[in-house]
């Protein structure tokens, strides 16, 4: 028979305390690991910062001019603009004749110009900025040349370029080289005179040849200056093809754009002025995407 102990609140609080205390037994549960809060794929606020301005101010200029041709007969509004680009883009590459084509021909033969002319000037004019800036000799001889050439508009190039080519197509070539060269030759000059001498000092104590101490110092060092005449040069490439087709005639954006002139189309000028204006955009932010691919900085 088992007969139960009852001890007063007092006696079991005493018995309590007389005990040993035993250490607390370790836990060996896995901690809990703080969860960082989920970042959104999309950040908002920076998708709108980078959205909204440039929105607003496409919106701001296309209401000015739809206020400004409110009451006009002559200057059409936006919306009868938008009307002739959708026509005109619902077949851009139609052929009604070699002077009668779409405008996707048009700017396909333009581009076609601007590559030409413009990888001819990037053959020339690169290694003809690493010359001048290696060599003081040479700098001091060719210096005077292109600060007295690279000024001179375009137009004045191109009837030197139809007496000597007796054709439209690579008198536009000509213009094209002779004006996108001096951005790379200037920036790739520069960009070699500023590798540091240490550089150089190294290349001279190992004797390294010219050709390799343009090709493992010399490249890399200037190969930023170099992309940023790259730029340039595009830029001013496609500036000079819209004005040469102009006076040259044939297939291309510019002579589109004067033969419209010729029609009185103002609505298909001005979308060849945006068309322009986003082609040689496009082709600028290729290229500064390619300068940051081939950047050293980070």
């Amino acid at each position: 028979m088992v007969s139960a102990v009852f001890h007063s609140p007092a006696e079991a609080a005493a018995e309590a305390c007389a005990k040993p205390a035993t250490a607390a037994k370790p836990s060996h549960a896995p901690a809990a690991k703080a969860i960082a809060p989920r970042r959104p794929l999309i950040d908002h606020r920076t998708l709108a910062g980078a959205v909204l301005p440039p929105v607003g101010g496409i919106a701001l200029l296309v209401g000015l001019w739809a206020l400004l041709t409110m009451n006009s007969t002559t200057f059409p509004t936006p919306a009868a603009t938008w009307e002739a680009a959708v026509q005109l883009f619902a077949d851009p590459f139609y052929r009604n004749g070699p002077n009668d084509q779409g405008i996707g021909w048009n700017i396909l033969n333009s581009l076609q110009r601007v590559a030409v002319g413009f990888g001819l000037a990037a053959l020339v004019g690169i290694p003809l900025g690493f010359l001048i800036g290696r060599f003081a000799v040479l700098n001091r001889m060719v210096s005077p040349l292109v600060s007295l050439l690279r000024p001179v508009s375009p137009l004045a190039w191109l009837p030197i370029g139809l007496l000597v080519f007796k054709s439209a197509n690579p008198a536009a070539i000509w213009t094209i080289f002779i004006c996108s060269i001096w951005p790379m030759v200037i920036n790739t000059a520069v960009g070699v005179q500023r590798v540091p001498q240490d550089y150089l000092n190294v290349a001279r104590v190992l004797n390294l040849s010219e050709l390799t101490l343009a090709r493992k110092i010399l490249f890399p060092a200037v190969l930023p200056y170099m992309l940023t005449g790259v730029r340039l040069s595009v830029g001013t490439a496609w500036l000079v093809i819209v004005a040469a087709e102009m006076l040259t005639g044939g297939v291309g954006i510019g002579f589109w754009v004067w033969d419209e002139w010729n029609n009185l189309n103002v609505q298909h000028i001005i979308i060849a002025i945006v068309v322009i204006g986003v082609v040689g955009l496009l082709l600028e932010q290729a290229l500064v995407a390619l300068a940051k691919r081939f950047s050293f900085d980070d």
